[in-house]
């Protein structure tokens, strides 16, 4: 399987009670694959997996599989700080019918590296779905080395790493010693929207986005330009998306997202503490960067 294009790491509507609103993810995912991405990721951070039900984390899953049905990936996030709760959510995820899952370092456990090893063949050996490793220190305060990273693509369902360290220097290393340097392929897809046009200009295969929700179409238009080599064109539509890519993150993820897509007319909810709304004056900076990018009315 391919890891490369455009993911989205899709936000969780929830309707006025806190309720998963599974009638507006439905009209969000086939936004998404009018869009062309190439596939979506539910349950990922962005879908405030932490704040959810094991229930209801399936129930999300097995919705997006059925409504997808097929016309783009479906990669669920199941990783947890509990490799045995990893290992339950990414089985139920086979069992939904999602193409791979997207597992994300174990968070304030601070495992060492030989455990972090340890998490991800466990994971691997317990499941035929491919995996995506999730490597974000700085929501997990352990980084995932470029050694480390070596030793876990070794694993057969091993295919890619999203990556969101923030380093680009450690994007290049990895795509140096692992993609170049080893028989299987291996796929790297940026983290950060941001850095998506950088990574890709030294080998990177795409995004697993958060502006997307928004812009999707937006997002393969640049990362589709960068992969055919047409970085004049990538370049520009990353200039115009950058004060967005900035704005989605004035605030923790996905605060920000989620309040932009309301302002634009897609009423997805609020988000669940602990996390709150975004305050006042970041509010009113994000309605000023969405109306300047023409995205709401003057």
């Amino acid at each position: 399987m391919q890891v490369k294009g455009v993911y989205t790491a899709l936000v969780t509507p929830f309707d006025a009670s806190g309720e998963v609103n599974f009638d507006m993810l439905g009209e969000l995912l086939e936004k998404q694959i009018a869009a062309g991405v190439a596939g979506v990721v539910p349950m990922g951070t962005t879908g405030e997996s932490p704040t959810m039900f094991n229930a209801e984390h399936d129930a999300v899953i097995r919705y997006t599989v059925e409504k997808v049905a097929g016309r783009v990936q479906v990669w669920a996030g199941t990783g947890s700080n509990n490799t045995q709760q990893a290992i339950r959510t990414t089985g139920e995820a086979q069992e939904a019918g999602a193409d791979g899952a997207l597992v994300v370092t174990p968070y304030y456990n601070k495992p060492s590296q030989a455990g972090l090893i340890r998490y991800f063949r466990e994971i691997a050996e317990s499941t035929d779905l491919p995996i995506i490793v999730y490597n974000i220190k700085g929501r997990t305060a352990v980084n995932v080395e470029t050694d480390t990273l070596a030793e876990i693509a070794k694993i057969p369902n091993v295919i890619a790493v999203k990556e969101a360290s923030g380093d680009i220097g450690q994007m290049t290393d990895v795509i140096d010693s692992i993609c170049h340097r080893q028989d299987d392929p291996f796929w790297v897809v940026s983290g950060d929207d941001a850095l998506t046009l950088p990574l890709m200009s030294v080998g990177g295969h795409g995004v697993i986005s958060v502006v997307s929700n928004l812009v999707p179409e937006r997002m393969v238009a640049m990362v589709e330009a960068a992969a055919d080599g047409d970085f004049e064109t990538a370049r520009r539509i990353h200039f115009e998306l950058l004060p967005l890519f900035k704005a989605s993150f004035i605030e923790t993820n996905p605060v920000p997202i989620k309040a932009a897509m309301k302002l634009c007319g897609l009423d997805v909810g609020g988000v669940r503490s602990p996390l709150a709304p975004l305050t006042d004056a970041s509010h009113e900076r994000l309605t000023a960067i969405l109306r300047k990018a023409g995205l709401i009315a003057q």
